[in-house]
């Protein structure tokens, strides 16, 4: 998606469609009159009448006359301007883009001046602009046959605005940038099981290294038995395809110190192993990578902005199947740490590929980790659909991340992590710890587990499994991947560059 910005007047460009925002109050839109004139004093009727909306997020397209420079107008309707927030932006663009994608739309225009109220400014509108019709327009390319029917995509956006041409394109460029990695975690939580594999996982990880100059390690079967990678081998067990540990490393400093660990769950189906998950709950398990999804869509994100941070990201990949040689219950592991391990459920094995991927990223340098996953049922059980669960060991990192999320408009809820909670991962009659405590509290187990390896080191875990992915259409997308957690984990990155230059 290419970007233009001209002169904040409604006239001298040629698009599809120009986007008009619509406050409750459209005398706060110092320009209003302009857009006025297009329809010859009719708009203020149309207002009235409710023909044009001004309720957020509702969408309205009319017709613009022959001699315009604009076939259609969008209206997007933003509610009291007063209230108006970036987060609110960012899903009214991404109705406007789910629109375009209806009108087969190739070129738009934005109208800055009519969406820059209250305390956001052109630049806020111009990053939003970008994520929003990116989010909002995005459909994954499927495995359909026979349709002949042609896809446009928008490809061209102008911005009509005074501010600066260069600081609108670079606000409007960096929302591109996070939207399209949105985008591309998405297409790898869609893509099934039997073409994304662990291999192929590790293949598109090589990729993106070679595209930003990422440092890149790939560790196969071979090299976990070296390593005593026992965890993720023993998840492995059952499994014709090879298990893969991909290591990504940004150098964003001089010296590898003060290094942000990101560490993904990259289940690429799950089966639940001998503890077999029904015939309803098995569908949709191609997504259980979610978390390596998110992982690598924050490193593209970091590789196109280039923060003053370092960042390892690890990704442990493999599938979750069943036969003669799978691990089972009552089975005894030891994992990359030393830690020995009880299994009591083989459908809890993302927590143990995390185990041996989060001490891989210790070993490696991290002084900072947050691992990120699709890890249990029970977080949906306790917070629904639309929020991510956390836990962490560490207030202090745990706020710099809240407020990434509240950046990027991620909802993200804390649970309680005690230590009468850790004394039941901890106890087991044959091994150090054991992988399921039981069923109550489950998504507090699932990502206590992981931190008993991530020990003293300030850690945050992320259960996306509610949120990676969505039965029906969203305010910023369609059914299906969400892409969730990628633009908070590089704000976060973001956030602790600057917080470092500040020190």
């Amino acid at each position: 998606m290419e970007v233009a910005v001209r002169e904040n007047r409604l006239a001298g460009f040629n698009v599809d469609v120009l986007i008009v925002g619509v406050p409750k109050h459209s005398d706060h839109v110092a320009g209003w009159s302009r857009i006025e004139d297009v329809f010859g004093g009719q708009l203020s009727e149309w207002l009235r009448n409710g023909d044009v909306p001004n309720k957020l997020r509702e969408i309205v397209k009319i017709p613009a006359g022959s001699d315009q420079g604009f076939k259609r107008v969008l209206f997007a309707g933003l509610g009291d301007d007063k209230k108006l927030d970036a987060d609110d932006l960012r899903k009214v663009f991404a109705a406007a883009g789910k629109e375009l994608r209806k009108v087969k739309a190739e070129t738009a225009a934005v109208w800055a001046e009519s969406f820059a109220l209250g305390d956001l400014e052109d630049l806020d509108v111009a990053w939003a602009a970008a994520e929003g019709l990116s989010l909002g327009s995005y459909r994954f390319e499927d495995y359909k046959t026979g349709s002949n029917e042609r896809q446009a995509e928008l490809r061209e956006v102008t911005l009509l605005s005074d501010s600066d041409d260069e600081s609108m394109m670079t606000a409007f460029n960096n929302g591109r940038i996070y939207a399209d990695a949105v985008n591309e975690a998405r297409d790898l939580v869609n893509t099934p099981g039997n073409m994304l594999t662990a291999s192929a996982m590790a293949d598109y990880a090589i990729e993106l290294a070679e595209q930003y100059g990422f440092e890149a390690e790939v560790l196969g079967k071979k090299e976990m038995e070296e390593l005593g990678m026992g965890a993720l081998l023993a998840v492995n067990q059952g499994s014709v395809e090879e298990p893969r540990l991909i290591v990504l490393k940004y150098q964003g400093t001089d010296k590898w110190e003060d290094v942000v660990g990101l560490v993904g769950k990259g289940i690429t189906f799950d089966t639940g192993g001998y503890s077999l998950k029904t015939k309803t709950g098995i569908v949709g398990m191609k997504g259980d990578m979610g978390g390596a999804a998110a992982v690598l869509g924050a490193m593209r994100i970091i590789g196109n902005l280039r923060p003053k941070k370092n960042v390892v990201a690890v990704i442990a990949s493999t599938d979750n199947m069943i036969s003669g040689d799978a691990f089972k219950p009552d089975d005894v592991i030891t994992s990359l740490s030393g830690k020995t391990i009880e299994i009591l459920n083989t459908d809890a094995e993302g927590r143990l590929v995390l185990a041996d991927a989060v001490t891989y990223a210790r070993q490696s340098g991290a002084d900072y980790l947050v691992d990120v996953a699709t890890l249990t049922g029970g977080v949906i059980t306790a917070l629904g659909y639309d929020k991510t669960g956390a836990l962490t060991n560490n207030e202090s990192f745990f706020e710099t991340f809240l407020e990434a999320a509240a950046e990027t408009g991620e909802f993200v809820w804390r649970l309680p992590l005690t230590e009468s909670d850790k004394k039941r991962i901890r106890k087991s009659d044959v091994a150090d710890l054991n992988n399921s405590p039981g069923s109550d509290g489950h998504m507090i187990f699932g990502g206590g587990f992981v931190g008993e390896f991530a020990e003293d080191t300030p850690w945050i875990h992320l259960d996306i499994a509610g949120t990676s992915d969505a039965s029906s259409a969203h305010d910023l997308g369609p059914k299906g991947g969400t892409g969730v957690m990628v633009r908070t984990l590089a704000t976060l990155v973001d956030f602790m560059a600057e917080d470092a230059q500040e020190d």
